[in-house]
């Protein structure tokens, strides 16, 4: 049974653990943490911890490490959830968001920045669903006949820059009313059906542009890419420091998860996830050796995001679930208002 000195020890194990990723024996746990208990007693306890699937033996040690069940009894139990934010991170994000006007997409990215840096692991943020969203404007910035930047704006205020290359020389007039069309025809049309309104409106393109084809592609793949490309990380190097994930083909996979929005909103359903909520609304998935940490907030009342972080499950949870619940309230307080609104206008 799960006993008060045991409580003590499990969480002596897995607080050494997150800070030095080294299998735990009862002589390190009795010398650093003051355990007022004999070497055997502790050994008993570990040992028995292990019985009850807290804690994993490793193959190459005598000491042990937490289990999958163990960092959720940790999450679930242990969590000390009335902590403060770090204060550097406190005072970097607050400073940031005064200094400047940022809309949400700048603030969420410069918040998974700064999250990233004062947490040492990979942060993102997944956007809000394309699904409710609407395209208010497009913006043309040509550079030169063979490139430009296009700008996409929505009804909450988001954008989307993407730069488009061409193998030939298109006219800026062609561009000028390319842009002028598509103004007009999807104004108010949901992101998730840009491109099929596209092809709706293909003779619209095809009666007034000499070079329609190039341009119709392209804007075809932009709204593509716009509608399922709504995540953002920062950090990504961090995980290549990571010891559990020395291994190539493992982080190779892990790296092209970043990329993917669905795999995230979909992570606790992935076999052998095992998912839990915190009292602050943070959720917490293990998957194997990867821990991801999301916590939801809200831009409007029809739209929210998710702040992720992603790393080991050897992460200090409660420095990384007292950030993002911290970072989520700061967006929340400071855009879900106009967003409020926006919906009376």
């Amino acid at each position: 049974m799960l006993t008060p000195r045991r409580i003590e020890i499990f969480k002596a194990v897995v607080d050494e653990f997150i800070k030095t990723a080294e299998p735990v024996g009862s002589k390190t746990l009795q010398k650093k943490y003051n355990l007022q208990y004999s070497s055997a007693t502790i050994r008993n306890d570990l040992l028995a911890l292990e019985e009850m699937g807290y804690l994993e033996k490793t193959h190459t040690s005598s000491g042990r490490i937490p289990s999958t069940a163990g960092y959720r009894f940790y999450c679930e139990n242990l969590l000390n959830e009335s902590s403060v934010v770090d204060q550097k991170m406190e005072l970097a994000i607050r400073d940031a968001f005064e200094a400047s006007t940022m809309n949400i997409e700048e603030a969420v990215q410069m918040s998974c920045q700064i999250m990233s840096e004062m947490t040492n692991m990979t942060t993102g943020a997944i956007g809000p669903d394309s699904s409710v969203q609407t395209l208010q404007h497009i913006k043309i910035f040509p550079l030169d006949q063979k490139n430009l930047v296009c700008v996409f704006i929505t009804n909450t205020g988001h954008t989307e820059t993407k730069n488009f290359h061409f193998d030939e020389d298109i006219p800026i007039s062609d561009i000028e009313t390319c842009t002028e069309v598509l103004n007009d025809k999807l104004r108010n049309i949901p992101i998730a059906r840009l491109a099929a309104r596209m092809e709706e409106i293909r003779p619209d393109l095809d009666a007034v542009i000499q070079r329609h084809d190039l341009l119709f592609a392209a804007f075809v793949k932009a709204f593509v890419r716009f509608a399922s490309e709504n995540v953002y990380f920062s950090g990504k190097d961090r995980l290549l420091y990571q010891p559990e994930f020395e291994d190539i083909s493992k982080l190779k996979k892990l790296m092209s998860m970043l990329d993917s929005s669905t795999v995230w909103k979909q992570i606790g359903a992935s076999e052998n996830a095992v998912e839990i909520s915190t009292r602050s609304g943070a959720q917490l998935t293990w998957v194997n050796d990867l821990a991801v940490v999301r916590h939801k907030f809200r831009v409007s009342n029809q739209e929210s995001g998710e702040f992720v972080v992603v790393g080991p499950s050897r992460m200090d949870y409660e420095k990384v679930v007292t950030a993002v619940e911290y970072v989520s309230k700061m967006i929340e307080n400071m855009y879900h208002a106009e967003g409020d609104d926006s919906d009376h206008e």
